[in-house]
C-alpha cells in the first residue's frame, strides 16, 4: 500500500435515538475525518521516480556492413558488443580522457582486439588521424567498433578517412558520417572533406 493504510468507514446503524444515536453519529464523523486525513497523507507519498544518472543505451550506428560506430561504451556493453559480431575495438579517446577505468583491460577481458588511436578533438579530424585509421582498419578482417566519446570524432574521421582512401565523394562521405553519429562536428566534417559552410 506504498506506506498508506487501508481504512474501513464505520456505517451506523439506522434508527435508534438519543445519547447511543449521537454517539453513533460522532463516532461515524471521526471517523471520516480520520479516514480523510491518512487518504491525504497518501496523495502525498512520494512517487518512485528513476535514479538521476541512470546510464543510458549505447546507441551504436552502422555506417557500412561490419563497420559500428559509438559514443563511450559502458564497461558492462563489452559483451553485447562481442555477441553482436564485433571483434576490433579502436578508441579515438585521448589518454586521460575516461576517468577511472582501464578500457583496454575490459576490452581484452571480454575477448575482442583493443586498438587505441588518439583524436584531439576537432582539430583532430585531419589527414593524418584519417590516414592512420585506414592503417588500423585495413588488416582487419572481422566486424569492428570505432568509439570515441559521443561517436562525432568516431563518425568524422570514418567519413575523412572513406574519402581519402575508399574513392567516396565529398558528399557520399559527408552522409556517411551524419550516418555514423556525427552531429556537432558537423561544421569541422564539411571543413575536412572540402564542401565549405553549409548555405542556410
Amino acid at each position: 500500500m506504498n506506506g498508506c493504510w487501508r481504512v474501513r468507514i464505520a456505517r451506523s446503524r439506522r434508527g435508534g435515538s438519543g445519547p447511543h444515536r449521537r454517539h453513533g453519529v460522532l463516532l461515524a464523523r471521526i471517523t471520516v475525518l480520520l479516514a480523510a486525513a491518512l487518504l491525504g497523507a497518501c496523495a502525498h507519498t512520494p512517487v518512485a521516480t528513476p535514479a538521476v544518472g541512470a546510464p543510458a543505451a549505447l546507441i551504436v550506428h552502422e555506417p557500412l556492413p561490419g563497420l559500428y560506430t559509438a559514443g563511450q561504451p559502458a564497461a558492462a556493453d563489452w559483451a553485447a558488443i562481442r555477441a553482436r559480431g564485433v571483434d576490433t575495438v579502436i578508441d579515438l579517446r585521448m589518454p586521460g580522457e575516461l576517468k577511472d577505468r582501464d578500457e583496454a583491460a575490459e576490452v581484452r577481458a571480454a575477448g575482442l582486439r583493443y586498438l587505441r588511436l588518439p583524436v584531439d578533438g576537432a582539430a583532430g579530424v585531419n589527414a593524418a588521424n584519417a590516414k592512420l585509421l585506414h592503417e588500423a582498419l585495413r588488416p582487419v578482417h572481422g566486424q569492428v567498433l570505432v568509439h570515441c566519446a559521443t561517436s562525432n570524432r568516431a563518425g568524422a574521421l570514418l567519413a575523412l578517412e572513406q574519402q581519402q582512401f575508399d574513392g567516396l565523394s565529398q558528399q557520399q562521405a559527408l552522409q556517411l558520417g551524419r550516418a555514423a553519429g556525427v552531429t556537432k562536428l558537423d561544421a569541422r566534417l564539411r571543413e575536412v572533406l572540402g564542401l565549405g559552410h553549409e548555405a542556410h
